[in-house]
């Protein structure tokens, strides 16, 4: 029997990797700021991730074969959403930073056989990195959320090459899905459009359609997850499409599906963002080499399901 644990296990790519592994016969316990769910059900109390000695003890009594970090304090947009930097900063580099030295500090104590996935992020190469990026672009960060992450990373390097864990960083560009909370553009796109058409909303303002990101359909992003723990060897892989859509490509699918001319109902306000900055998107060639993983969900298709999930939710 495989167990797998999930740390972060009911965010957007928690919950979509527990379905994924239960579908392959894995057995997943997952821990959450509710607790730990153990496989037959129960929960225990919650782990702070910050505490090497209650890691230690989680990494001792569940004995993983496979460990996913998948928990954080994210997104960039929260550097100016919050007044308080220094309880941003603390709180990034305990969850993205500290955590996962913990567990992979655990793991060398305690299951040094098990492997482990660090779910990175793009953020790490900085706004101003020359597309495509690779695993070998320099990191050169400019947010919080994106300087922790690439502590995350160092780590994860770290631990595989100097105490030889199968440890993999998973560098994450954009990936969507129905479980997006609103305050995420794409959600907040076909949320919006969905109102609009029901009445229940009058206009979307969005700060600039022109500005593009790599954006990939999150089930597809969360397949190569295991993928990359199956490997032969351990490295880091960019999980992405490589092909770059603009908010505008967003804004005409959602309409277009609700029945509406986006034209009408869709305003600028270039106040609501900042500057534009080189567009990040992703060379997959590593990870479609060595996993044989690609994206199979078209651009066209993730808009089209995230909008239909909104009709059939309660």
């Amino acid at each position: 029997m495989t167990l797998a644990l999930i740390i972060g296990s009911q965010g957007q790519d928690g919950r979509l990797l527990t379905e994924t592994l239960t579908r392959r016969a894995v057995t997943v316990a997952g821990l959450s700021r509710q607790g730990l769910r153990f496989p037959d059900g129960q929960l225990g109390p919650p782990v702070d991730l910050a505490d090497s000695q209650a890691v230690a003890e989680l990494i001792r009594c569940t004995a993983p074969h496979v460990v996913y970090y998948l928990a954080a304090v994210h997104h960039a947009s929260q550097d100016v959403a919050l007044s308080n930097q220094s309880i941003l900063w603390a709180s990034s580099m305990s969850i993205n930073a500290t955590g996962p030295v913990n567990v992979l500090e655990a793991l060398r104590q305690h299951r040094p056989q098990a492997r482990f996935f660090y779910a990175s992020s793009c953020l790490i190469f900085g706004p101003l990195a020359e597309p495509p990026q690779k695993e070998t672009t320099c990191f050169r960060p400019e947010c919080v959320y994106g300087i922790s992450k690439t502590a995350g990373t160092h780590a994860v390097a770290l631990y595989r090459k100097h105490y030889g864990l199968y440890a993999v960083s998973g560098i994450l560009y954009n990936h969507e899905s129905h479980l997006r909370p609103e305050r995420f553009l794409s959600n907040k796109v076909v949320t919006a459009a969905r109102r609009i058409s029901q009445g229940k909303q009058e206009e979307l303002v969005l700060a600039d359609l022109s500005a593009q990101a790599d954006w990939g359909y999150a089930p597809d992003f969360v397949e190569a997850m295991p993928a990359v723990l199956e490997a032969s060897q351990p490295q880091d892989y960019i999980i992405a499409t490589g092909t770059l859509h603009s908010v505008l490509d967003w804004v005409e699918e959602a309409f277009a599906l609700a029945g509406l001319d986006w034209r009408r109902h869709v305003r600028e306000d270039p106040s609501l963002g900042q500057r534009r900055r080189i567009a990040l998107v992703g060379d997959t060639a590593r990870i479609r080499a060595a996993c044989d993983w690609r994206p199979t969900t078209s651009f066209t298709d993730m808009v089209r399901k995230m909008f239909e999930a909104l009709g059939s939710a309660p």
